[in-house]
């Protein structure tokens, strides 16, 4: 794949004028944190109908599975693939954070309980999430732990006859404030070394008696993607919301959404590098210094050559990507690590240069670059930071045979 089809473009030309006629109206309600973002979520999948089509494959699989077939992957044609990609492109031109609330509600939360649940927790959960009738948090980060997850994770659940009692905290937690559903990671307490102990994984729901979700902490950047803090305190969890552990337990359904969550970084970079591409083009044409566009000026022109080098680099990383999926293949952890680690560079040094380009006024408000830069800087940060998708690729790297 090299270039978009003109099917790609007629999606793409649709997504935006939504687009234009719903989330640019409510930008600075977004940006403030004042519209949490789900009703326009919402709208968007009725618009496009994608949550029909949700519910259409959701009940084909269910069938299949009832039937006692194996779940069947889709790995998407070309129009599934662009109804996936195009639209969390078109919406990091404008707003990142509906992306990352749309991503975790669906891609993580609702993806682990379709990966790792019973046909019954799937239709008690799954359904809802997938057709953004509900929201999802996938809750895996803690104070005391950020990038060593597993390690220093210390929310516990300690068995009670058949249930369990589940303690502890998380934060960062994206949709944390607002999820309906929230599929939780914690460590079996059952007299081993903490970092020796079996990962679990239970779906909880709001409202439940010891659960308290935060109001939505403030950030630099993300505003429109609602994030907050979890409190556990002697929650009692019966086995019917155990996610089955699987191969590899609770650490591997957790590394697997590792890779969707990174891969899907490099087409939030895209659209945050389209977007500060197009706006830094447009001012270098109309803004005039000495009686001459600035885009006359060799700095200026150097500026907007690396950007339109990264914008080819991560538009072929997102082909790419589309291609694997494809074929049936999912990318391996040190291969999504590697997407991410440079599409999340390449997007905040782009963002900081347009800024950089218009100058006083990249450095104002009212100009989308300034909102842009604050939101790019998040894609070094979650999903794993730039120096933890390091050590992923430089570990695959040393443990290859030659």
């Amino acid at each position: 794949m090299i270039e978009w089809s003109d099917e790609d473009l007629m999606i793409r030309d649709a997504v935006r004028d939504w687009i234009d006629a719903k989330v640019r109206p409510s930008l600075d309600e977004l940006d403030s944190g004042d519209l949490p973002p789900y009703d326009l979520l919402r709208d968007l999948y009725r618009t496009f109908g994608m949550d029909e089509m949700a519910r259409s494959s959701f009940a084909s699989r269910i069938a299949r599975e009832k039937a006692g077939e194996a779940p069947k992957e889709d790995g998407g044609g070309r129009g599934s693939a662009s109804m996936t990609m195009l639209p969390i492109i078109e919406l990091c031109k404008v707003a990142p954070g509906l992306v990352s609330a749309l991503g975790v509600s669906l891609g993580l939360a609702a993806g682990t309980i379709m990966k790792r649940g019973t046909v019954e927790q799937k239709e008690r959960w799954g359904l809802d999430l997938l057709t953004l009738d509900k929201v999802g948090a996938w809750a895996i980060t803690e104070p005391n732990s950020g990038s060593d997850a597993f390690g220093g994770m210390q929310s516990t659940a300690r068995r009670d006859g058949d249930d369990y009692i589940v303690n502890g905290g998380k934060t960062f937690i994206t949709n944390g404030p607002h999820a309906d559903t929230i599929v939780f990671y914690c460590k079996l307490d059952d007299g081993r070394p903490p970092r020796d102990r079996e990962i679990l994984t239970f779906v909880l729901d709001r409202g439940m008696p010891g659960l308290e979700q935060s109001r939505p902490l403030r950030k630099m950047g993300l505003h429109s993607s609602p994030t907050g803090e979890l409190f556990l305190s002697d929650v009692r969890v019966g086995p019917d919301r155990l996610l089955a552990a699987g191969a590899g337990g609770g650490r591997e359904s957790a590394r697997q959404n590792f890779v969707t969550e990174r891969a899907g970084v490099a087409a939030m970079a895209l659209g945050v590098i389209e977007e500060c591409l197009r706006l830094s083009v447009d001012y270098a044409r109309s803004r005039e210094l000495w009686g001459k566009p600035i885009g006359d000026f060799q700095l200026i022109q150097l500026k907007l050559a690396k950007m339109e080098v990264a914008r080819l680099n991560v538009q072929n990383l997102v082909f790419r990507h589309l291609e694997t999926q494809r074929a049936g293949r999912t990318p391996t952890l040190a291969e999504a690590s590697a997407m991410k680690l440079y599409a999340a560079q390449a997007a905040s040094e782009v963002a900081q240069e347009a800024v950089q380009l218009f100058g006083g006024n990249g450095y104002m408000s009212e100009y989308r670059v300034e909102q842009l830069a604050r939101d790019a800087k998040s894609f070094q940060i979650y999903a794993g930071t730039d120096e933890i998708q390091v050590t992923h690729i430089a570990r695959d790297l040393l443990q290859r045979g030659s």
